[in-house]
């Protein structure tokens, strides 16, 4: 009887172990899907609010001399005075504000080691958003982005009461 429970515990880890990397996959699949609908009108949205971009970077990987990666970013918008990072989730939470804000300061250090006095702001753009978490980026001082009909709207923070933060 023990042989044949301990069998039958261990198929059914295998078989969760299994479920779990087809959650992850499709997870995975479904947020590329948010970023290949998001990326592609980040620069005419930001238009609306007088920003103007020329350069769009998707799924960048932020290397330092050693080789190693200090940071990964969704989208990256740039022009010659200013830079948009764009942290791109499903179902975006707190947590991930946090490391948006963590991320940026690593970006701001990496710029000003290579000397670009660029502005460099922060944006999270999820497909569901609670009202807290909304609020907290907002605070954070961070564009929001959310869908609306067939694409999305921004949100500034400035536009809630807060301060757009600049690193």
């Amino acid at each position: 009887m023990s042989a044949e429970t301990d069998r039958m515990f261990k198929e059914t880890d295998r078989q969760m172990k299994a479920t779990d990397k087809r959650i992850g996959e499709i997870t995975n699949r479904f947020g590329d899907m948010v970023e290949h609908m998001v990326v592609p009108n980040l620069v005419a949205k930001f238009q609306e609010l007088d920003f103007t971009f020329t350069k769009v970077s998707r799924d960048m990987k932020i290397i330092d001399e050693h080789n190693r990666v200090l940071a990964e970013v969704d989208a990256f918008l740039e022009n010659g005075d200013k830079v948009m990072v764009v942290e791109i989730k499903t179902k975006p939470a707190t947590s991930d504000i946090i490391d948006q804000g963590e991320r940026m300061k690593k970006l701001r250090a990496y710029a000003d080691v290579r000397k670009d006095t660029r502005i460099y702001l922060g944006a999270l753009a999820g497909v569901v958003i609670s009202d807290n978490v909304k609020t907290y980026a907002l605070k954070q001082g961070f564009y929001v982005l959310e869908p609306s009909g067939e694409t999305f709207t921004i949100t500034e923070p400035q536009a809630q009461g807060y301060t757009p933060r600049e690193w």
